[in-house]
């Protein structure tokens, strides 16, 4: 039932039926985890569906705080079930959190990618808590070892994850985002140029970053001219669509400041 959801979910090609729809099935999760609360497949479903509805759908930021603390403490779960100690070291110190989380084998890749992808929504939903800022070095390390695990893992979202955090910051404050290119060109290639959102993000946060409004609008009218019918990533496909119009219509004003 839980995989059935996501997947009706992600398959879905009209924002606004997921907007209304997809509160009803929080709570049918939120109901399922308590009749059954070690159950990993539903505890994934929840994270990754409140995760996913926080960051694309709520624009208060005190309740996508709220939906996606609850996506973290359900990703979290999944995978200390299995691996208790990692839990005793996520608040700690990195050096002792990247022993454990180095540990982890492929088989543990859906736990782990969960895991990774809840807590990043939390970071962005938390970004003005220096604290929760600081944990960033921690995510990079997740995703870095679902890519050592399997570069291609989810078609590509893994690298797509890594571009986004390695173009954070410009050259000039010690930034690197050439890396943040390889990553949002790798998960290009490993969706077979399926993943619109992909392209977004490498705009938004890449050509941006360094003032290449020629790859922007390039990458932009892209996914403008595709079609966001893709098994598993239509509903993106669809939101990235729509920030590729805005992003676009903002262009001449951005480049030219």
């Amino acid at each position: 039932m839980a995989e059935s959801l996501s997947q009706g979910i992600a398959n879905q090609n009209d924002l606004a039926t997921v907007r209304a729809g997809v509160p009803a099935y929080l709570l049918l999760i939120d109901g399922s985890i308590l009749d059954d609360p070690n159950n990993q497949e539903l505890l994934l479903a929840g994270a990754r569906l409140y995760s996913s509805y926080a960051g694309i759908f709520v624009e208060e930021p005190a309740r996508a705080a709220r939906l996606s603390t609850k996506a973290l403490d359900y990703g979290r779960r999944a995978l200390c079930h299995s691996y208790p100690t990692i839990c005793d070291y996520d608040k700690g110190a990195f050096d002792s959190f990247a022993q454990q989380i180095t540990q982890l084998k492929a088989d543990e890749l859906p736990l782990l990618y969960g895991y990774a992808t809840a807590w990043v929504g939390w970071i962005q939903a938390h970004s003005s808590d220096f604290s929760a800022i600081a944990d960033l070095p921690k995510v990079e390390l997740l995703f870095e070892q679902i890519i050592k695990l399997d570069p291609r893992y989810e078609r590509g979202q893994a690298q797509l994850y890594l571009g986004v955090l390695r173009t954070l910051r410009p050259p000039a404050l010690g930034g690197n985002p050439e890396i943040g290119r390889q990553h949002f060109e790798l998960a290009i290639e490993y969706s077979d140029g399926r993943n619109l959102y992909a392209k977004v993000e490498f705009a938004r946060r890449y050509a941006r970053l360094i003032f290449d409004q020629q790859l922007h609008d390039k990458l932009l009218n892209e996914v403008l001219d595709a079609s966001p019918e893709e098994r598993d990533l239509t509903l993106i496909n669809t939101l990235a669509q729509q920030q590729a119009g805005q992003l676009l219509d903002s262009s001449a004003a951005y480049f030219e400041e």
